[in-house]
């Protein structure tokens, strides 16, 4: 619910926050220009009357003297029947130039204020300022529930490029932009007259006016008591009217002041309420505070980029998501499906079973499990399909559904089926989970929880049968898998090793075919390019025959005009026998999916690498790519480097130019060998200091070699009163595991 509050005011009121952010940056230049070119008196150095004196002195039919909150002074005048407005030096009261107010700057402040629509405008400005209120406090909060809670919120942040950079933005100017438009609300608020801006009205002229001869303004004894720094503004008394008096306006209050005499007549202090005001346009605008107006200014000026990257994470969310048609409202549905996906294959097999239940005559609602509602109006059943995403976690569309589940008012018949890959110890174990809190919570079983292997269409189909003969309807789910859009790649090298250890592995570099990698800008430009791709992605690679792909973490990034895998031959396996068939020339078929999670960190500290056999793949590609010379530790094991060193050469190149501070290896088939966790105990002393200095983990490999090296590292860091868990929440633990 937090994120669709958070995109859907952003998506509407988009050019309207926008037009708002735009303007006020540039209006937030005119306090820091106008303090630059102001000459600041000092608290005590000239007195209200003094410099009142000067300017009469200058000019000889004064209507008011005007002391911006920047600091200067501007003085209106009539010179015979010309007006006239004058900027003057504070202290001297001599006068500058002329005061030209921009019209760039007027047209600007009018167009933040009202949109040049009078008071239309201004109610849609305060819409707008309420607006970037909602949207900076719920994007701060997702963003601290992301990290782990608001302590958290200076935490390293994972994810796409533009959700690393929609982040980012927010985080720099969240105080800012919240500032800017809370303040925004109560003026726009104080404008219609809804709140009170403590305005005090003209009080009326004591009828205990002198009347006599006008003293000179510098010797009236009131006005100098006045500070110039005190001064807002001062009113000279008609001159044909010796019972008008001056009218001074200081931070204090308003009075007024006999001509004659120099006697405070009467005075009116300021309101709370007007103080308020004042402070609240005072923090708005930046005047009289201006680097409060340069740091409002920078934060206004990201909200073109926030809106953009919001509106970019807004639709690759929602294009990843599949078209389904018929899909009726979630209160008038008898049939609920919940879908947990990453990688969107669930949603395929979720949109054949609606298909199918709605030819069958049931009204279907069918929504990620994130979406589940605390009640269903009309719905008989509920029906969850979800995959796991890593070693039994939530996959993204259902990472809030156990938080969700609290508030579901009314338990329906439920049935659950799970998709996963029978290869993994944790086959299906968010389905387990969600089937065991379901049954926890006294939810009736429509049907027992079951498993889809690898994607099965002969499983769903069997499943479909059961769930037909459980609702009372013929049901035939006829799955056929959407297959992903793929490159053709062209093998223009490997490189093979471990055959004398029975463990064959090739390290396998692609290009786009026809790819020219020969010099030259121009000639770049012209061939094929490979797809955008960081090391740690993932490449799925479709074997011939098949519609399943395989996915192999990538060991390099597009940057290195190379797509480089690292693969092992496994028993049986289809994907890893196709290529280690191939030979330089033969292409595949393949698309990338990102893995933004498994990265480094940005910054200096350093990095502590863990991996065996291919697994060392992205670790290497995270040490090519270590372009800054930050501290990178390696710890890797094989099973003999006679035969299965993996990456030898490159790592003796870059321990050379420093890419890679230390290199630990383990060789299991050797005589003294031993496993990389081993060579983990065995430096116990200086991991601790690097996990102390900040050091980030990365593992790669096998679950049993990942299981085995978190026990090592947590009883090597258990002194230090933190755990792997600690380090994980962190964001300073992270595993790539198959």
């Amino acid at each position: 619910m937090l994120r669709q509050i958070h995109s859907l005011p952003g998506l509407i009121a988009a050019l309207l926050v926008v037009m708002l952010s735009v303007t006020g940056a540039v209006l937030s230049l005119d306090p820091i220009l106008e303090r630059a070119g102001a000459t600041l008196p000092k608290a005590g150095q000239i007195s209200v009357a003094a410099l009142a004196e000067a300017v009469a002195a200058k000019h000889g039919g004064v209507d008011r003297i005007v002391k911006r909150a920047s600091g200067s002074v501007i003085v209106y005048y009539f010179d015979g029947d010309r007006a006239g407005v004058d900027l003057v030096e504070p202290v001297t009261g001599l006068t500058i130039g002329a005061y030209e107010p921009s019209s760039f700057v007027q047209f600007v402040t009018n167009l933040h204020r009202s949109f040049l629509m009078g008071d239309a405008g201004r109610a849609a400005a305060g819409i707008g300022a309420l607006v970037m209120v909602v949207l900076a406090i719920t994007g701060a909060t997702i963003l601290a529930t992301r990290l782990g809670g608001w302590t958290a919120i200076l935490r390293p942040i994972r994810g796409t490029a533009s959700q690393r950079l929609h982040a980012e933005l927010g985080r720099f100017a969240v105080l800012g932009l919240v500032l800017s438009a809370l303040t925004g609300c109560y003026l726009s608020l104080a404008t219609f007259g809804l709140v009170p801006d403590g305005t005090i009205a003209r009080i009326s002229v004591p009828s205990a006016v002198n009347g006599g001869p006008r003293a000179p303004v510098g010797r009236l004894a009131v006005l100098k008591a006045v500070d110039l720094t005190d001064l807002r503004e001062l009113t000279f008394p008609n001159a044909g009217d010796l019972t008008d008096v001056y009218v001074l306006t200081t931070a204090r209050g308003v009075g007024h002041v006999d001509a004659a005499t120099g006697e405070m007549l009467a005075y009116q202090p300021h309101s709370l309420s007007r103080r308020v005001y004042e402070t609240i346009y005072m923090l708005h605008t930046g005047q009289g505070l201006w680097p409060l107006g340069l740091i409002l200014g920078l934060a206004a000026l990201s909200v073109p980029l926030l809106s953009a990257f919001g509106a970019l994470i807004w639709w690759n969310r929602r294009s990843a998501l599949p078209r389904i048609q018929k899909n009726v409202g979630a209160q008038s549905a008898d049939t609920i499906i919940l879908v947990g996906s990453e990688g969107n294959s669930t949603w395929d097999f979720a949109v054949t079973l609606h298909d199918a239940l709605t030819k069958a005559g049931h009204r279907v609602y069918t929504a990620p499990m994130n979406r589940v509602a605390s009640a269903y109006a009309r719905a008989a059943r509920i029906l969850i399909l979800t995959a796991t995403y890593g070693d039994g976690a939530a996959p993204a569309s259902a990472n809030q559904f156990f938080s969700r589940l609290d508030a579901v008012q009314k338990p329906l018949p439920v049935a659950v089926l799970g998709f996963g890959d029978r290869s993994f110890p944790r086959f299906c174990r968010f389905a387990d989970d969600v089937a065991g809190a379901l049954r926890a919570k006294g939810w009736p079983v429509l049907l027992e929880l079951e498993h889809i292997d690898r994607q099965s269409a002969q499983d769903f189909v069997r499943w479909g049968k059961n769930l037909g003969g459980a609702i009372g309807v013929e049901l035939t789910l006829t799955h056929i898998a959407t297959r992903p859009k793929t490159v053709a790649l062209q093998l223009i090298e490997r490189v093979d090793y471990g055959a004398e250890v029975q463990a064959p592995t090739a390290v396998l570099r692609f290009a786009a075919p026809n790819a020219d990698h020969r010099a030259g800008v121009w000639r770049r430009l012209r061939t094929p390019r490979l797809p955008g791709f960081e090391a740690g992605d993932l490449v799925g690679i479709l074997s011939p025959g098949s519609d399943l792909p395989r996915y192999y973490s990538l060991a390099s990034a597009s940057s290195d005009g190379v797509l480089e895998i690292c693969v092992r031959k496994q028993p049986g396996g289809l994907c890893s026998s196709f290529l280690h068939e191939l030979e330089p020339g033969s292409r595949i078929e393949a698309f990338i999916r990102k893995n933004p999670v498994f990265r480094p960190t940005r910054g200096k500290a350093p990095l502590i690498l863990i991996g065996t056999g291919t697994g060392i793949g992205p670790l290497a590609g995270f040490i090519r790519h270590n372009a800054g010379r930050r501290r990178v530790y390696l710890y890797w094991g094989g099973r003999d480097p006679a035969s299965d060193f993996l990456y030898e050469s490159e790592m003796a190149k870059y321990l050379a130019d420093q890419r890679l501070t230390a290199l630990n290896t383990a060789f299991s088939r050797v005589p003294g060998g031993g496993y990389v966790q081993d060579r983990i105990v065995s430096d116990a002393i200086e991991l601790r200091c690097l996990i102390q200095r900040g050091a980030q983990v990365l593992v790669c490999g096998g679950r049993d070699m990942a299981r085995d090296v978190a026990r090592a590292l947590d009883t090597i860091i258990r002194p230090m009163g933190i755990d792997i868990q600690v380090l994980k929440s962190g964001g300073r633990y992270i595993e790539d595991v198959y």
